[in-house]
């Protein structure tokens, strides 16, 4: 499975960076020549996206490390982090394209009207954008990495931009120059969405927030399935990057043996993490049936 991750995830660097890297010096040359300020814009946005892939495939491959003494419980964070990484990266590019789109709004002398290169490019970036992101969106989903897929849905702004670069430098050529800045400080806006939508689901994932009910429920039937179980409960997951480990308590008869006991619970551990992609190691806790008791109080004592 590890094998096929990494071949998938250096599949994504290398469609990323060559798409990037044609976007970016195009996006600039033509912007430069054209006078369109929201493709340089955008071809700065670009640049930032080679930068995000690099650190996206490193969280990646960190996270991929075996667990050691100690990091018991692997790196998956690393992803996360990278995902974090990813957010400063967006949050510096967006305010430099708002504080120049706002200057040349609030100085109109220094605007120019984009010509029909503008068009072209901005038509391009679109198409190639948004078969890009989908590409790379589709492989992180697929091996449920946060920080690839982080890196594809970054890629999915493009598309908006240059959909919203498309249509100010057709109204800027109409005899609006001004909407052309305006649209750069929409694509400042959108990337500055794009980092708060990425940094809340990887902070999510660091900070435990609580899984989904399909996947509770779906670790509970496994359980339950297991022979000798009678109730699974106090299901608590806690996400590691592209993995998570799950603790849990099973209700089985009180007259069975510590060795008996001993041999559901770890029947359970197996069954879960075999059935269930995502959990890499399960603890289990085996209770007598019918036992009733407060697990938080029992925590804090």
């Amino acid at each position: 499975m590890d094998e096929f991750r990494n071949k998938d995830g250096k599949k994504v660097v290398i469609v990323a960076i060559i798409a990037n890297t044609f976007l970016t010096v195009t996006n600039i040359f033509i912007g430069l020549i054209s006078g369109s300020y929201a493709l340089i814009s955008e071809g700065a946005h670009t640049l930032s996206d080679i930068a995000t892939t690099f650190i996206a495939y490193a969280g990646f491959r960190i996270g991929q490390k075996p667990a050691d003494t100690d990091h018991p419980l692997g790196h998956g964070r690393a992803e996360a982090i990278s995902g974090l990484i990813i957010v400063l990266f967006l949050a510096f590019v967006a305010f430099e394209i708002i504080t120049g789109a706002i200057e040349k709004i609030f100085d109109p002398k220094i605007i120019t009207i984009p010509d029909h290169y503008a068009i072209l490019m901005a038509l391009l970036g679109v198409f190639i954008n948004y078969f890009v992101s989908k590409y790379i969106i589709k492989i992180g989903e697929s091996i449920n990495s946060p920080a690839i897929t982080a890196d594809g849905y970054h890629q999915r702004t493009d598309v908006y931009s240059s959909m919203a670069i498309l249509i100010g430098v057709t109204i800027a050529n109409s005899g609006l120059p001004i909407i052309d800045p305006i649209i750069g400080l929409v694509i400042g806006l959108l990337i500055l969405k794009t980092a708060y939508n990425i940094g809340k689901e990887n902070i999510d994932n660091i900070m435990g927030k609580v899984p989904s009910k399909e996947l509770i429920n779906k670790i509970k039937e496994v359980a339950n399935n297991t022979q000798e179980v009678e109730n699974a409960h106090n299901i608590k997951v806690d996400y590691l990057g592209s993995y998570a480990v799950v603790s849990l308590h099973v209700e089985l008869d009180g007259n069975l043996s510590l060795n008996k006991s001993h041999i559901i619970v770890h029947q359970v551990q197996k069954n879960v993490v075999e059935e269930i992609p995502i959990i890499k190691s399960a603890f289990v806790h085996a209770c007598p049936i019918g036992l009733k008791y407060d697990h938080q109080e029992e925590l804090d004592k």
